[in-house]
């Protein structure tokens, strides 16, 4: 099974960093995950109004309103076959906010071969699908930017409620840890939520079970 990240990308995966091409490269056969832990330097969010609408974001493990710096954050990324059959790369994101609070960012992604595209399916209930333009920088490093987005229901998402998002992944040389930069803004009223900071990964044997709990708990069809 081709890795959901070689499909989007086709010749240009061999651009990336050998580091990168392993970590998106999981695809259930040579490697069945990769999870990775280190911490976020800095999360943030935007202005004060932002903060209602990242409140809504936690029930379905989207966005969180919790800010701070240092905090310890995991990923997993599991390559599984979902209910549909389709190659699923797993993106879970957990953050150590408190002591005794953490925070989720859940998604699954999914390569559309009929749109040639990578899609981003948000949340514990696949409520928005988002379609992806990835990258291969000349530096080796990875960015993914968020395109159409469309409901559950294959409504579109409105601009007025709709963030852009952008990450960038990259490996560190000298310290041997990938480096990770997330913003997600929104075009009328600017930043609205993102981090950066850094992790180590291992990865986990072909054949091993994926987790029950980075799963979402509904799967959708539905692409933008």
């Amino acid at each position: 099974m081709t890795s959901v990240f070689e499909r989007a990308l086709g010749d240009d995966f061999g651009r990336l960093h050998p580091r990168l091409q392993r970590r998106f490269g999981v695809d259930g056969e040579r490697d069945q995950g990769c999870v990775g832990t280190g911490v976020m330097d800095r999360v943030w969010r935007g202005p004060a109004f932002t903060v209602p609408f990242l409140h809504v974001g936690t029930l379905r493990h989207i966005l969180f309103p919790e800010t701070g710096n240092d905090i310890p954050f995991s990923i997993e990324n599991y390559a599984y076959r979902d209910t549909f059959g389709r190659p699923t790369l797993t993106f879970v994101r957990t953050f150590q906010v408190r002591p005794h609070r953490r925070r989720r960012f859940d998604a699954t992604m999914v390569y559309d071969p009929a749109r040639e595209v990578l899609v981003d399916y948000l949340g514990t209930t696949q409520h928005l699908a988002v379609d992806l333009d990835v990258t291969a920088l000349p530096d080796g490093s990875l960015r993914i930017r968020s395109g159409a987005q469309a409901f559950r229901g294959g409504v579109g998402c409105p601009s007025l409620i709709r963030g852009d998002a952008e990450v960038r992944e990259s490996w560190d040389e000298r310290a041997e840890r990938f480096r990770i930069r997330v913003t997600v803004s929104h075009r009328r009223f600017g930043p609205l939520f993102g981090y950066h900071g850094s992790f180590a990964a291992r990865y986990v044997e072909a054949g091993s079970p994926v987790p029950a709990a980075v799963r979402p708990l509904r799967e959708t069809s539905v692409a933008p």
